[in-house]
């Protein structure tokens, strides 16, 4: 039996006061709609459609390849937007319906529901909470078992005051999910078709009915505003940081951390706070990663440090390096084992050799830097001539005084010394000293201009 995924993303979301569609607002550095087809991805959907309405063209163009979209030109309801995408369907399939705006049910809870949805006529997903305003009640009959769902604008004193809530989400077989979803009607407050409406037909026909329940009520909050959202996202990285601090890892406050992408981090390794994670970062074991930090894209071999605010991008950072503090690797920027970046230091596509060290001040960009090696403070390779990038190529034991400028291309020696303020021009040979600066003079009878020009009571330097 295969498994289909309906993700209903038509709806305009006025409350969230967005120029484009709600499902694609970021939460945790990917859109509300990405995170619910990631989870149709884990279960191995055969097929997945997306319904678009409202922003359809912008939903669209974030829909991988390999999902499909099915437009609902007026948006009536909820049962219309899964009429809409049932058509060619396997009648005997299974299909799931999930929400763009309820971002993390988690895996275990979904394949629980398809799971059930196997062995009866519907299964649906509900949660008791403590204050139910707005949601639809899970009405039961004297058995137990699920008879309805009753929408607040519909229900009366008695039913708001059942806690079991509706989540909207569901798995039915597609051939009578089909049927009972063209025979619904309108005859509601809101004037729509309720998808909701199925579970009453399939228990007024005598059909079974399951409804799960999820480990953790967050897993089916949706999101219809910024303040919804801010507070999903920050019980949404409590939740990492618990997972993190269950491997291993040291998390100073689990309130002040923000993954947005997947982080992955060995044990022992610590993570202070105000730190940010974006795209895949991969933290080795014993690696310390100081206050206020953000790394994109970047892997961090064991026993690394990285010190207080330093942003780190597309970088390769070798086992027993230091980074920073206020360090910024750019993409391509490769630190080779026990190699050293210290403050205010830029790097670009460079690969800083082993035991090597770029202390402070400088800028290092497109350059290959052999195993112990000095830059100096204010060292800047000048790698863009207007229209190319060019290379700088550093050997082993070099030395790099202070407030040198290297003009690439440019090759310096095997245990080359540059002397300080230099601008290299041409190769440096190795073993050797090179120098390359103006001659010192000092102008006798020179008087800075205010001394010449100021008068007797003139206090202006005081």
């Amino acid at each position: 039996m295969g498994l289909n995924v309906i993700v209903l993303a038509a709806g305009e979301g006025r409350r969230m006061r967005s120029r484009g569609p709600k499902v694609l607002v970021d939460l945790a550095g990917r859109t509300l709609l990405q995170h619910v087809l990631d989870r149709a991805a884990l279960l191995g959907a055969d097929r997945v459609r997306v319904v678009v309405g409202h922003g359809a063209d912008a939903v669209r163009a974030a829909v991988p390849q390999g999902v499909e979209t099915v437009l609902q030109p007026e948006q009536r309801g909820t049962g219309d937007a899964v009429a809409s995408a049932l058509g060619g369907l396997n009648a005997n399939d299974t299909t799931l319906v999930l929400y763009g705006d309820v971002p993390l049910p988690q895996r275990a809870t979904l394949e629980a529901l398809v799971e059930a949805a196997h062995r009866t006529d519907l299964s649906l997903l509900t949660v008791n909470v403590d204050h139910p305003a707005g949601y639809g009640r899970i009405v039961r009959d004297a058995n137990g078992n699920v008879s309805r769902i009753v929408e607040e604008r519909d229900a009366g004193p008695e039913e708001r005051a059942l806690t079991e809530i509706n989540t909207g989400l569901l798995a039915m077989r597609t051939g009578p999910l089909a049927r009972h979803v063209a025979a619904l009607d309108r005859d509601n407050a809101q004037g729509e078709y309720y998808l909701t409406d199925v579970i009453g037909r399939v228990a007024s026909a005598g059909g079974t009915i399951a409804a799960v329940q999820p480990d953790h009520e967050w897993e089916v909050r949706g999101v219809n505003s910024r303040t919804q959202l801010a507070a999903l996202e920050r019980t949404w990285q409590a939740w990492l940081a618990e997972e993190l601090m269950a491997a291993g890892v040291s998390v100073r406050d689990p309130g002040r951390i923000d993954i947005r992408g997947n982080l992955h981090a060995e044990c022992d390794t610590t993570i202070d706070v105000g730190c940010v994670f974006e795209g895949d970062v991969r933290l080795g074991a014993g690696v310390r990663i100081g206050a206020h930090c953000v790394l994109r894209d970047t892997t961090v071999a064991d026993d690394a440090v990285i010190e207080p605010h330093s942003v780190l991008q597309g970088a390769e950072i070798g086992r027993g390096c230091s980074v920073g503090p206020f360090a910024r690797l750019r993409p391509g920027s490769r630190l080779r084992e026990a190699a050293k970046v210290g403050n205010f230091v830029e790097t670009k596509n460079t690969d800083l050799g082993a035991g090597s060290k770029i202390n402070h001040l400088s800028y290092v960009g497109d350059t290959e830097v052999g195993p112990k090696s000095n830059i100096g403070a204010g060292v800047i390779t000048c790698n863009y001539d207007g229209y190319r990038k060019h290379r700088t190529v550093i050997g082993e034991r070099a030395f790099i005084g202070s407030d040198c400028q290297l003009v690439a291309p440019v090759t310096i020696g095997d245990g080359a010394t540059v002397g300080a303020g230099t601008t290299l021009t041409s190769d440096a040979p190795p073993e050797r000293l090179t120098v390359g600066r103006a001659r010192q003079r000092t102008i006798e009878g020179w008087t800075r201009p205010a001394d010449r020009d100021a008068g007797p009571d003139d206090k202006s330097s005081e």
